[in-house]
């Protein structure tokens, strides 16, 4: 019979139970309830350490988490996502996506899930979402869905095909290494993989269709519509759009751009005036190798903001009362060292004469403008000429440092793929040489790192710690094991499978894994059963993190990005882990024909 837990094991528990209601209640900030789950780590080891270890040693338990290879990653990772962003690497990518979300969003979606969970079945799980996160906040931008309602569903395609090799997960690399030194044959990289595939392809509806109805829509600009601003374009070369009528360009044109007057014939050397919002003037602009200022002078700015090391920023202004803008066109307004790209005219007052809606208009108090300039310029501009800036400044992408965003990212990827270095000494080498080509400025990186995510992971790291140091763990394996006794095949590998889940979302996976691989061991032979399915079942646990953010680094990774809340995976994990046990351990049962 097992009897009552060691005082620091309950206690241990206890912590762990208050920090997941906590985090549940939504009462407090992530913030706050991980440094206090810290603060309660460190007080009580210290007062009442664990026998054999000493006071400090219960500090050093506490606070390691700081320090911490996994923490140390997760950041490493976040820079470099930053790198590809800033640089626009991504964006030739994001635009295929694109094409694809406009023959339909959930068309879109399942063909990202599809390449997510292949890519992470060979690359390391958090690699792979650092490259998709970027591009789905840049589709969401774009006006595909939301990235709160994608990004938890690409998160568990991803650590569903995690789960499906040896390779997939250093987890994954963890169990089988810890069943081999315990007798078990090794398995080759695609040993279980069938077994995946299968409960994968049953879950997949749920994660496609269902997943993202059961999440909000954190968007910035949720409720409000976009807007729009008056440009001229000067066509180029066209872009290979010259000669088409205005109906077979706009065929070809982003959403929410339109021509203001038709336009018979593309030609080159000419003017076009059209609306359309920031973005999609930006890509129109694109697509017809067009400008909206003068070509010479947007040149001339890039060159001034390289030579500076100086961001291009595209700013929104408002004109005031004050401003000497208010009577002039732009073309006699004088304007220096910026680039005027769109006007979004105010509301006619009563009375007033209706403008032409043109760039060429004379400005009005309460017109806004689309500015291109550096940071500086931008700022004495605005000062100058008595305008507002608004808030949403965008810094444009450093194309020129793409490819070196790109061939970073690509070799830190590699080097731990191939196993040469650890991911944390890829990643840390790859957040350097992004700093040091220039992809990331120094000062800008606090825009990709997030204090809720790094002490988030300082403090999961912390309550696995104690749960494994103080014997909980232990304790929990050995009471379920008594309670397994004369159970049917399929429920043991459904039990062992939910515990190691339970310890994973709580604490992590090398404690679930260091855990649970011995005890599964001790059940086969205590319940005369074949090892090998015990022991998957510990794999495929421990890659069960579905259910809340501290559970897994990539589940940390994107909480920042969707503005997500604890109960947001937990609404979206509970059912997606009890559909995959199920589906796991049935699958499990009539392979080894338990």
């Amino acid at each position: 019979m097992i009897g009552l837990p060691s005082l620091h094991a309950a206690l241990a528990m206890l912590v762990a139970t208050g920090m997941f209601v906590a985090f549940a209640s939504n009462r407090f900030r992530v913030e706050i309830i991980s440094l206090f789950t810290i603060g309660v780590i460190a007080l009580m080891l210290y007062f009442l350490p664990i026998p054999g270890m000493a006071p400090k040693e219960g500090i050093a338990l506490a606070f390691q988490g700081f320090g911490h290879t996994a923490l140390i990653t997760i950041v490493a990772l976040m820079v470099m996502g930053r790198g590809l962003v800033v640089t626009g690497a991504l964006q030739p990518a994001a635009r295929a996506l694109a094409s694809v979300f406009r023959i339909g969003p959930h068309l879109g979606l399942l063909v990202t899930l599809g390449l997510a969970m292949g890519a992470s079945m060979v690359v390391n799980d958090t690699p792979v979402l650092v490259l998709l996160i970027p591009i789905m906040v840049q589709l969401a931008q774009g006006g595909a869905m939301p990235a709160s309602k994608t990004l938890i569903p690409l998160n568990a395609a991803i650590l569903i095909g995690g789960m499906a090799t040896t390779i997939g997960t250093s987890t994954n690399l963890l169990v089988v290494s810890i069943a081999a030194d315990l007798g078990l044959p090794e398995m080759d990289i695609f040993h279980f993989t069938p077994i995946v595939m299968m409960a994968a392809l049953i879950c997949l509806p749920y994660i496609w269709l269902v997943m993202p109805r059961l999440l909000p829509d954190n968007s910035p600009e949720a409720g409000q519509d976009p807007r729009e601003f008056i440009a001229s374009l000067r066509i180029g070369d066209g872009g290979g759009l010259l000669g088409k009528t205005g109906d077979e360009l706009i065929e070809r044109l982003p959403e929410g751009f339109s021509f203001l007057r038709s336009v018979n014939i593309l030609e080159a050397r000419t003017r076009v005036a059209v609306s359309a919002t920031a973005e999609a003037l930006r890509e129109g602009a694109r697509k017809l190798s067009a400008t909206a200022a003068p070509r010479w002078l947007i040149e001339r700015i890039e060159r001034e903001a390289s030579s500076m090391g100086e961001d291009l920023i595209e700013a929104e202004m408002a004109i005031s009362a004050d401003s000497r803008l208010v009577g002039r066109t732009l073309q006699t307004a004088g304007l220096e060292g910026v680039a005027v790209l769109g006007v979004s005219q105010a509301p006619t007052r009563s009375f007033a004469a209706p403008r032409e809606r043109s760039a060429e208009a004379r400005l009005a108090e309460g017109d806004i403008l689309l500015i291109l300039g550096r940071e500086s310029a931008l700022q004495e501009f605005a000062q100058a000429e008595a305008l507002l800036m608004l808030d949403g400044a965008k810094p444009l992408p450093r194309t020129s440092k793409a490819l070196t965003a790109v061939a970073i990212m690509g070799t830190a990827v590699l080097a731990a793929t191939l196993g040469f270095v650890p991911i944390a000494i890829s990643s840390l080498a790859g957040a350097i040489a992004m700093f040091i080509t220039g992809c990331v400025h120094f000062d800008k990186v606090g825009r990709a790192l997030s204090a809720k995510v790094i002490v988030l992971v300082a403090a999961s790291i912390a309550i696995g710690a104690l749960i494994f140091q103080s014997g909980a763990a232990q304790y929990l394996g050995e009471l379920l094991g008594a309670g397994m006794e004369g159970a049917p095949g399929w429920l043991v590998l459904s039990l062992i499978m939910l515990f190691v889940t339970l310890l994973t979302n709580f604490a992590s996976n090398a404690t679930a894994a260091a855990v649970g691989t011995p005890i599964a061991f001790a059940l086969a032979g205590q319940l005369q059963l074949p090892v090998e399915p015990l022991v998957l079942a510990v794999l495929f646990g421990c890659n069960l993190c579905y259910a809340t953010p501290i559970a897994y680094q990539t589940n940390m990774l994107i909480m920042a990005e969707g503005d997500y809340k604890f109960n947001d995976y937990l609404k979206t994990g509970i059912p997606l882990v009890v559909l995959m046990t199920a589906s796991l351990s049935a699958i499990l049962s009539i392979t080894y024909g338990l």
